[in-house]
């Protein structure tokens, strides 16, 4: 079989420069470690509960501090990588991410607890929009997509492994030391980024022939970026609402909690497969038909869902974490395409703030809804907000220049 995205992907790989290969493997790696300092938090809010003596608003304050700071500071750092450079912001903030870490392993109460987890926030805040336009950078035209969907899927990976290396590391030391040594971490990626990382001039690239030629047109629509900004976020809020709600229907469904933890692995595990086939399918079929594929199953798939008994949902659960996570890639990897090469990293750090800061909202919305109406009706809203996308996506058609997709 031709066309298989690890066969695309091993293609790719063969064909790209070494000042490529350095900028997909330095951003790769950076995501990683920056998403798995972001769901370290999860792992260690019950022992902070116990050792503080916390309540749940307060644990709740912990992880929006460090989201928070996350979200709102990406404009900024966006900003400064335009002054100062994508490598040395990047390795700043991989560095001040370590070091909140091995602040909060020095925590001695909640104030010290929740200044270790701004400054770890503020430093995750430079990683989206610095490495993703590294990526955008380094490769034209639908490689793009590809790159940017590789990229996204190194996110995921790091989600799993840094969490579970925490579990591993408690069993034989204390949670402080254990942080200090993961905290570490963000200095040693920090020195290899400012080594490594291909310094690019303030345009970006000298572009490809198929570049060139994009960034010679008359400006594109105006309403193209907020359009897929907007679709974006509808992609975002989909994807915590239906997760905000999962755990309540299995187990209505019978499910124990051991079974409940079971079905979000089997989501997430479809979720980061979904990232990478995406990324690949889009530079196929082009990035308007993979959303309108991806969105389509996730309503589809959440519909569904409800009235199936708990064995056949565990079934389709990795299913729909392709399609729920799957659209991302290409949402992402289309930003570049509709903006100018020095305006990249603002517009990703404006994209990735809009659907960062929907992912963080939606939860408690939907959960009005879920109040008011009921786990069923609103996770049917979900589904039915989710297809707002389909009509959203045909409009914006006419400004992708790899809608339609390209080999």
């Amino acid at each position: 079989m031709r066309g298989l995205p690890w066969e695309n992907f091993t293609a790719l790989t063969r064909r790209i420069s070494p000042d490529q290969q350095r900028a997909a493997a330095i951003a790769a790696v950076t995501h990683a470690l920056h998403d798995g300092y972001t769901d370290l938090i999860y792992i260690m809010l019950p022992l902070w509960q116990a050792e503080f003596g916390l309540d749940y608003a307060a644990l709740g304050v912990l992880r929006g501090v460090f989201v928070g700071a996350m979200a709102c500071l990406q404009i900024p750092a966006g900003f400064a990588s335009e002054k100062l450079g994508a490598a040395l912001v990047l390795a700043l903030g991989t560095a001040l991410a370590g070091l909140g870490y091995c602040l909060a392993g020095l925590s001695a109460g909640f104030a010290m607890l929740l200044g270790a987890l701004f400054i770890g926030g503020l430093g995750a805040s430079t990683q989206h929009p610095i490495a993703s336009a590294l990526v955008a950078r380094a490769f034209a035209g639908p490689r793009s997509l590809k790159a940017l969907g590789t990229y996204n899927f190194a996110g995921d990976i790091g989600k799993m492994t840094l969490p579970a290396a925490l579990s591993l590391m408690l069993l034989a030391l204390a949670w402080r030391p254990a942080l200090a040594i993961l905290g570490c971490l963000g200095f040693v990626l920090a020195a290899v980024i400012l080594v490594v990382t291909p310094r690019y001039d303030r345009d970006g690239i000298a572009e490809s022939k198929v570049e060139m030629k994009i960034a010679a047109e008359p400006p594109r629509r105006r309403f193209a970026f907020p359009l897929l900004l907007t679709i974006g976020i509808i992609d975002s809020a989909t994807r915590m609402g239906f997760l905000l709600f999962l755990p309540f229907v299995l187990t209505q469904k019978g499910a124990s909690l051991q079974t409940v933890g079971l079905a979000l692995t089997l989501v997430f595990t479809g979720g980061a497969a979904g990232k990478l086939a995406c990324a690949f399918l889009g530079a196929r079929i082009g990035a308007i038909g993979t959303v309108w594929l991806t969105e389509g199953m996730t309503a589809i798939g959440i519909l569904a869902l409800m009235p199936l008994p708990l064995r056949a949902a565990l079934v389709l659960l990795p299913v729909i974490g392709v399609a729920l996570n799957g659209t991302s890639s290409v949402l992402y990897g289309s930003v570049p395409s509709l903006v100018v090469p020095q305006w990249r990293t603002r517009a990703l750090s404006i994209f990735y703030t809009g659907t960062i800061g929907a992912g963080a909202l939606a939860p408690t919305l939907y959960g009005v809804v879920g109040d008011a109406f009921g786990v069923w009706k609103a996770l049917t809203l979900v589904a039915v907000m989710v297809l707002l996308t389909l009509p959203l996506a045909a409009l914006l058609r006419p400004a992708l220049p790899y809608g339609s997709g390209m080999a």
